[in-house]
């Protein structure tokens, strides 16, 4: 090959090059840029005598862009934008007085939003806390904090709803404020075996102990409050001339704050979702975000620094070993797949087996507090009563905490990537804990429905063990809810703390190696969700769980804040935030989704207590809509039946079928123009090279 000397080399093909795409898109942007700025010269001429044009050729058109847009936004020097808003003040008295009243009355509005959208950012809760996690620790730790400030006003307005609608109702009629009366509900085709409910309060001479005991497990004293379902038997209450139907408010309010709470996290997660989307790029673009936009500029504290720089150095390992695992499994031999495929179905059995152990575990447990609760309560010690009270709880913070040691174990041994061996181990995880209150639940429902006379069957469930099943249930979700938090603080007290004090001044190598407690933000996360799933399942039992849900997540904060700063140290392994933000949604929404399924059970299938409630007179809770219904005029009953059937139904379901599938179509759509945009990306690139 023979190379000319620059002089003596022909003029570059000029008419190639400007076919390129590059070129030719360099070209619209130069072209646009110039059409935009002799526009925005000729609407703003420079100098006193521009404003003097301006004034003698009157005023714009009212559809103009340039007359509406603020002088800030627009793009140039200071000098222009002075210019522009001088020229903007004088085309000003041009306008009718509709006109200027509007563009005045749209700049206060504006500058009103923005006063009060700065003001409540200073309003937000725990504000400074966060901002200063933020800068010693990361966005990623920041998120867990983030998330935590958002589960305690969820819960906070869930009481708002609930105590609004349900408490707030009945306290005012029974103490008869505002000229208010309540009429109780009249028993109507129920067997007098079945109404019999007398509540374990406490008689004569009572011991301070046990009114601890019936704080720790809402018995006694706490059974007959507004804290449990039992309470309310109201049917309806008259506040003025006003007539209140509780039974109707107390299912909409569950089906309200269920509602809110899905939408709450729809909203929430669509953000996460938006910016998972983002990231999901190849493998090339990934690099190039670690080394050049990887940075936490967030970050001031030393350690935290130093822990950031070895956080992106394990990132771009895992990436290299993830190539590296990808060469060897395009390597490997069909005796190789098949044993590895042998040793995961291995794995998995022994997942079920321990996951199947966990589970029969909880509900022997649930079956013997349960027999022995209702038959020798009285002849235990305090000490006895609290453990027998409390040995479901305990048997599932048990499972909670073995479960994921052998699943971290286990999954050494299948060979996958170290992202996806945490995303499965996670997974499972979230199994375990939260089907384990579905297992608590099962286990008091068989023994709720359990019946061998007539008479019981008579009742629907097993009446002379459960006069009011649904407080029963109630007392298990406040003793979960309890005890969760009873763990929270032990935890950090009685192993983060003593670990500190070993580390700091023992110089053993033992106890050096083990070093200080990480803060896995994971297993707080399924910490917190955990509780949060009982808070939504035990709100129809006890209306003012939330209330106790708030009080505990606000200490918490408190108590991790101090764990983070002088106990814990970051994982070494962090997560990003956008992609934490999205993860922690995700397994709230799947807390939520188990949540509905024993709530609409309970309210569809199970019969309601003859003997309190606001449900003594239906079937099922669910039956008070059908005969609030039949009091409606004829017409609308009609339209409301016309909905809740077939003939409505199954053209509504095709029509959001389509919609779906237009979206899907939709999403598909852009993926690929995304594709295409990235693959002109690479034919730049591969331009550039050429010439």
């Amino acid at each position: 090959e023979v190379f000319l000397p620059e002089e003596m080399r022909g003029p570059a093909p000029v008419d190639f090059l400007q076919e390129l795409p590059s070129y030719q898109s360099a070209l619209r942007r130069r072209t646009a840029a110039t059409t935009a700025g002799s526009q925005e010269r000729r609407a703003a001429p420079e100098g006193f005598a521009g404003l003097r044009a301006a004034e003698a050729q009157g005023p714009k058109p009212e559809g103009s862009e340039l007359a509406l847009r603020p002088a800030r936004e627009h793009p140039g020097s200071m000098a222009e934008r002075r210019r522009l808003r001088d020229h903007q003040q004088v085309d000003i008295k041009y306008l009718s007085g509709w006109e200027q009243w509007k563009r005045t009355s749209s700049k206060s509005l504006k500058r009103a939003l923005s006063e009060v959208k700065e003001l409540s950012s200073y309003l937000k809760l725990w504000r400074r806390d966060i901002h200063s996690i933020e800068g010693k620790f990361g966005t990623g730790i920041q998120s867990y904090f983030s998330f935590l400030r958002f589960l305690v006003l969820l819960n906070f307005v869930i009481f708002i709803l609930m105590f609004s609608f349900v408490t707030l109702p009945s306290v005012i009629s029974k103490s008869g404020v505002f000229n208010s009366s309540f009429a109780k509900i009249p028993l109507r085709n129920i067997d007098s075996h079945c109404t019999v409910y007398e509540p374990s309060g406490n008689k004569g001479l009572v011991y301070f102990y046990t009114y601890l005991k019936d704080l720790l497990t809402g018995t006694g004293i706490l059974e007959v409050t507004v804290l449990f379902y039992g309470y309310y038997t109201i049917d309806a209450a008259w506040i003025s001339m006003m007539r209140y139907n509780l039974p109707l408010a107390y299912l909409l309010a569950t089906f309200a704050y269920l509602a809110l709470s899905l939408l709450w996290i729809i909203i929430r997660s669509v953000e996460g979702f938006k910016q998972n989307l983002v990231h999901a790029e190849d493998q090339f673009q990934s690099y190039c975000n670690k080394v050049f936009a990887g940075w936490d500029f967030c970050i001031t504290d030393t350690n935290a620094a130093r822990l950031k720089h070895r956080s992106l150095l394990y990132e771009l390992q895992t990436d290299l070993e993830e190539e590296r695992r990808k060469e060897k499994i395009a390597g490997r031999t069909m005796k190789e797949k098949l044993r590895i495929y042998a040793l995961r179905v291995l794995v998995n059995v022994v997942v079920i087996a321990v996951l199947s152990g966990c589970f029969y575990s909880i509900y022997r447990a649930t079956v013997f507090s349960q027999e022995k609760s209702n038959v020798s309560m009285v002849y235990m010690t305090l000490e006895a009563n609290l453990l027998v009270q409390y040995l479901p709880s305990i048997v599932i913070t048990l499972a909670n905490f073995i479960a994921p040691l052998i699943f971290s174990f286990l999954i050494t041994f299948e060979e996958y990537s170290p992202a996806f061996e945490i995303r499965l181990t996670l997974m499972r995880c979230i199994f375990v804990r939260l089907a384990s209150i579905a297992v608590l639940l099962f286990s008091l429902w068989s023994q709720i429905s359990f019946c061998v006379t007539d008479k019981c069957n008579a009742c629907g469930y097993n009446y002379e063990l459960y006069p009011c099943w649904e407080t029963d249930v109630g007392r298990e979700m406040y003793k979960l809810m309890i005890f969760d938090f009873i763990i929270i603080l032990a935890g950090v007290l009685f192993l983060d703390f003593p670990r500190k004090l070993l580390v700091t001044h023992c110089p053993c190598k033992l106890v050096q190696w083990f070093g200080l407690q990480e803060f896995g933000i994971s297993d707080n996360v399924l910490e917190i969700v955990y509780g949060q799933t009982i808070c939504w399942i035990g709100t129809f039992f006890s209306p003012l769980l939330p209330a106790i849900a708030t009080i505990k997540y606000f200490i918490v904060f408190y108590i991790k804040k101090i764990s983070l700063k002088y106990t814990c140290k970051p994982a070494a392994k962090p997560i990003r935030a956008s992609s934490s933000n999205f993860f922690f949604l995700v397994v709230l929404l799947i807390g939520l989704v188990l949540a509905f399924v024993p709530l609409g059970i309970s309210i569809a299938r199970i019969p309601s207590s003859k003997a309190c409630g606001p449900f003594r007179n239906f079937n099922t809770s669910w039956a008070v809509v059908p005969d609030t219904v039949l009091g409606f005029p004829k017409g609308l009953q009609q339209v409301l039946y016309g909905i809740a059937s077939e003939a409505f139904a199954v053209p509504f379901f095709m029509v959001v079928c389509l919609i779906m599938f237009y979206f899907i179509a939709l999403a598909g759509a852009h993926k690929r123009v995304v594709e295409l945009l990235r693959e002109q990306l690479v034919l730049v690139r591969s331009e550039s090279t050429f010439l």
